[in-house]
């Protein structure tokens, strides 16, 4: 197994500037996994990127609030268990000495795979909830982020160990060519936000996404389409909540799962 570091620039998009946690402009997680994807890609390109595994989410990125770019390094490593391995990393001088910071993670097949989900889900909501949360609350309490990430539509309805909502892609152009593979990445964000309020809810706690099992891109997700997601509780322990998820349309087309996914208070 070989690793090389390639020095990179992630441009700074606008709508990243609604993205804020405790005052501070960070990297989105599925930005860094949508800017890995578009990397792995290019210098792999017979990796199957819509297939992420083992995908972990390190410091957050903070971007300065006048930046157009930030500089970034990205770690390729081929041939780990016929996977490809992709971190994104950053550079910070200290007074006395430099320091290398993680934020990202992903492990690509390194072929091409024919098992994506395909098959048709019940797209009905549940019956039997607990509780709904307007999506108007939702964003102004418990994920307070700028309107560019109120994917949550109308209302999030609540069980014992599931959250079901709309979701809506906000009308923003592709940036990467690979989209037109995995699609756009706010769907997904605010299915994260679904769980986040179903964590906080059976923990009290403010939980962030840490990593995932896996990740598979059916369909690719579009600007301005509408979406369902349904949140599932698999685990709970003192430290984390792991969740299922997927994202789907009114007929029940499966577009995204994520299997595993581990969501943490990280000021703990």
């Amino acid at each position: 197994m070989s690793s090389k570091r390639i020095p990179c620039n992630i441009s700074v998009q606008p709508w990243f500037k609604d993205h804020r946690i405790g005052g501070r402009i960070c990297l989105p997680a599925v930005e860094t996994m949508l800017f890995l994807a578009a990397h792995c890609a290019s210098i792999s390109p017979e990796t199957d990127i819509r297939i992420m595994e083992d995908v972990r989410f390190g410091k957050f990125l903070e971007i300065p609030p006048i930046a157009a770019r930030l500089e970034a390094l990205v770690e390729y490593s081929a041939n780990i268990d016929r996977r490809v391995q992709v971190k994104l990393l950053s550079h910070i001088r200290l007074k006395t000495m430099a320091r290398i910071i993680e934020h990202g993670e992903i492990f690509f097949p390194a072929e091409t795979r024919d098992n994506h989900a395909l098959q048709n889900i019940d797209p009905a909501p549940p019956t039997n909830t607990t509780a709904e949360i307007s999506a108007a609350q939702l964003y102004d309490e418990i994920v307070p982020l700028g309107s560019r990430y109120h994917t949550l539509q109308e209302k999030l309805l609540l069980t014992k160990d599931e959250a079901w909502g709309k979701l809506r892609a906000p009308e923003i152009s592709f940036c990467y060519a690979v989209q037109d593979m995995i699609g756009s990445p706010f769907p997904l964000d605010g299915a994260l936000h679904a769980a986040c309020v179903l964590g906080q809810r059976l923990t009290d706690l403010v939980l962030f996404p840490v990593g995932f099992f896996r990740r598979i891109i059916s369909r690719p997700t579009l600007p301005g389409a509408l979406y369902l997601t349904r949140v599932t509780v698999t685990a709970i322990n003192h430290r984390q909540i792991v969740f299922d998820l997927n994202i789907f349309n009114n007929e029940g087309l499966l577009y995204e799962t994520v299997n595993g996914l581990r969501m943490r208070d990280i000021k703990r």
